[in-house]
């Protein structure tokens, strides 16, 4: 659509031959709590800002599975509400059993919505409950955790998880398995992270990079259990443990341990789900699949994740201590990482905290054509732009740097 042009002759004919200026700013995109200082700088009244603010935020909400009965009626009542909703042409026209839809509305809009779907058939109260689940995710606050003394008051500033790694395959060659001054390795580096700005430690017995070998349960735990034994008593910084095996997970929180971070999202092994329910324990949901074939990424993805809290809270674990993790690097293409960085603010639909873990890995490497070993900037990029799309925890090497690009960031987006 192109708009009309004034003539720039005409204006300088109106008002005495002055040339009338106005200064624009474009508003979109803005966050809810920006457009209230807009607001309050214009002098709106309270009554007012109460009344406008539900409007000025376009919220888009992708739903699959659907009927196209259950679709046109969703079209039909939110063009009645001044929204929208796109379909396809088949389900435009009844001629498919189940397809996607795009709907497009103002809060205020899907707030009159969702007055009217529960009393509408073709699982639409259904529907309804799953909208205003998710309006409520991306509108309220996360509630504060505590984990070994420290709040975490998610939103308020990006925490930094450094990486220990007690291997000796590290795909980054920072690995410190070794039968040999291993504690003291570890003291000194988990003493660098705790100076260099570090809020949690999240320390790894056994290498995931894709193609390395899975090693015993027993090797696993001979490898990190001294580690976390001497750190809990010595670092005040909470301490992760970076498993997915349960009989590993459960000796190191009683070893010591302060978070499980199962790069299986608790999918692999059902005890696994029994060891962090009874513990009580906070636990990073990762996602994770073999090979990197996707209809819709960010859909399956965000699924994924969804099961994971959903079996986390059914088992008894409360649902404020999951945190859940993409996945960048596993069981996805270099496009498809890029992609989960740049749509990671997608995920705050879910309703949890969101940790990102790109530090170092191949989607940089691939992207600038670089080792592993000259990454640094890269990785900056990702914390970056990670933090701006939502990142509530950055998992990374190098803590020092990217605890200052989060500040930073920090002090532009939050």
């Amino acid at each position: 659509m192109q708009f009309p042009h004034a003539n720039d002759e005409a204006i300088l004919n109106m008002e005495g031959e002055h040339e009338m200026q106005f200064h624009l700013r474009l508003l979109s995109g803005i966050k809810p709590q920006e457009l209230q200082g807009e607001f309050n700088r214009i002098g709106v009244t309270s009554e007012g800002k109460e009344l406008m603010i539900g409007k000025g935020e376009l919220i888009i909400i992708k739903v699959g599975n659907l009927s196209p009965q259950a679709a046109n009626i969703l079209k039909q009542e939110m063009l009645a509400k001044g929204g929208e909703v796109a379909l396809g042409k088949e389900m435009a026209y009844l001629g498919k059993e189940k397809g996607d839809a795009i709907i497009m509305g103002t809060k205020s809009q899907y707030q009159r919505l969702l007055a009217l779907l529960p009393c509408q058939p073709f699982g639409l109260p259904i529907l309804a409950r799953e909208l205003a689940l998710l309006l409520d995710n991306i509108q309220q606050p996360l509630p504060p955790l505590i984990i070994k003394n420290q709040t975490f008051a998610w939103g308020e500033k990006t925490y930094i998880m450094g990486i220990i790694n007690i291997t000796p395959d590290s795909f980054s060659g920072d690995g410190l398995w070794t039968k040999d001054h291993l504690l003291a390795k570890v003291r000194r580096q988990a003493e660098d992270f705790l100076h260099e700005g570090a809020d949690l430690l999240d320390i790894g017995g056994e290498s995931t990079r894709p193609g390395s070998e899975a090693i015993s349960e027993e090797e696993e735990k001979k490898r990190i259990l001294p580690v976390i034994e001497a750190l809990a008593k010595e670092s005040p910084l909470p301490l992760s443990v970076d498993t997915y095996k349960p009989s590993v997970a459960k000796a190191a929180l009683n070893s010591g341990a302060d978070i499980i971070n199962d790069i299986w999202g608790l999918q692999k092994y059902p005890e696994m789900l029994r060891v962090v329910a009874k513990a009580k324990t906070p636990v990073i949901v990762m996602h994770n699949q073999s090979t990197p074939k996707y209809t819709d990424l960010m859909a399956e993805v965000a699924s994924f994740l969804k099961e994971s809290i959903s079996l986390a809270v059914a088992n008894g674990l409360p649902r404020e201590k999951v945190i859940i993790d993409p996945g960048v690097g596993f069981g996805k293409t270099r496009e498809d990482n890029l992609k989960i960085i740049n749509c990671l603010g997608e995920l705050k639909a879910l309703g949890a905290p969101i940790l990102l873990g790109a530090s170092r890995k191949s989607v940089i490497g691939l992207t600038l054509g670089l080792p592993v070993h000259e990454r640094l900037e890269g990785t900056a990029s990702t914390t970056a732009i990670g933090i701006a799309r939502g990142a509530d925890i950055i998992r990374v090497h190098d803590v020092k740097e990217m605890t200052r690009v989060a500040r930073m960031t920090d002090a532009i987006v939050r």
